[in-house]
């Protein structure tokens, strides 16, 4: 592999690229809610490259952000002194100008939506909210929230993006991300339960144990399938929907089922590959609810 191929590929990996299915999909479905109209789809291909050009390099912002700000941090916990930074595969100095890069081009993109100014009004405190959730774990054990305040706003942003005001449904798709990604990163993060405590990181596992944690994340998966069926009946939604809105609970319940306080091996496995499940499986459902 030659060095500028394998630079890409130590870019993509540090702000981990393939973990925008994470959020994309309920960006796209708060985008697919706003643009359906009596003929279909409406809105036009500049808007809805607009909306994957700003998910991808505003997510590639904050996270290359977070990679430099805890560079420190993750050079000591043995989890992720693996790292690029820690590691010494990308330096500071490049890392913050691939942050600076794509935080340039996320406020460029937002001219895509013009004359709706709303997307480039708001394009900045957008962005110092998503960077600044590198800091929380330094005074607050509600870090996990503030990330899910950050991604919950995809969806909202799709929404004011293609049709420039704001509604219930949005909000109520906003609030199931917000209770979905609070709750998973609640759940990744009892891996660094104890390293959090010894450097006085402030974590909700930190704060409440393994076992405290596990049952506040599950609490707030509850409240994301309550989220779900807000949207299904303020927006209105059909039958359709509300099968995947159960199988996206179902599959939350599996999720929970495979971390215990006392293993916490299988972490991973709920972390990626049932979280992708869900998001991508609800985008789907939603369209073809629409469709049919």
């Amino acid at each position: 592999m030659s060095i500028g191929l394998r630079r890409v590929r130590d870019y993509f990996e540090l702000v981990r690229f393939s973990h925008t299915l994470f959020a994309l999909p309920f960006a796209i479905m708060g985008a697919v809610l706003a643009a359906w109209g009596p003929n279909g789809l409406e809105g036009s291909p500049r808007a809805w490259l607009g909306i994957l050009l700003c998910m991808a390099t505003a997510r590639s912002a904050a996270m290359a952000f977070n990679r430099l700000v805890d560079r420190d941090v993750d050079a000591k916990n043995p989890r992720t002194a693996g790292r690029h930074i820690p590691r010494g595969a990308l330096t500071p100095s490049a890392v913050a100008l691939f942050t600076l890069v794509c935080s340039a081009a996320f406020v460029a993109s937002t001219l895509l939506f013009l004359p709706n100014p709303w997307p480039l009004r708001l394009s900045v405190p957008v962005l110092l909210w998503l960077l600044a959730y590198s800091y929380t774990k330094q005074f607050t054990s509600l870090a996990h929230f503030w990330l899910g305040v950050s991604l919950s706003l995809a969806p909202i942003a799709a929404w004011i993006a293609l049709r420039a005001d704001i509604a219930w449904p949005p909000v109520w798709l906003g609030l199931a991300v917000f209770w979905w990604v609070s709750g998973f990163d609640v759940i990744y993060s009892c891996q660094d339960a104890d390293y959090d405590r010894s450097v006085g990181l402030r974590s909700v596992p930190a704060r409440l144990g393994v076992a405290g944690a596990l049952r506040l994340a599950a609490l707030c998966h509850a409240l994301m399938v309550v989220a779900l069926v807000g949207l299904g009946v303020s927006y209105p939604l059909g039958a359709i929907y509300y099968i995947g809105v159960v199988a996206a609970a179902l599959l939350l319940i599996y999720e929970h089922s495979l971390v215990r306080p006392d293993d916490l091996d299988r972490v991973n496995v709920a972390f990626f590959h049932v979280n992708v499940i869900i998001s991508v499986g609800l985008l789907a459902v939603t369209m073809l609810d629409l469709f049919v």
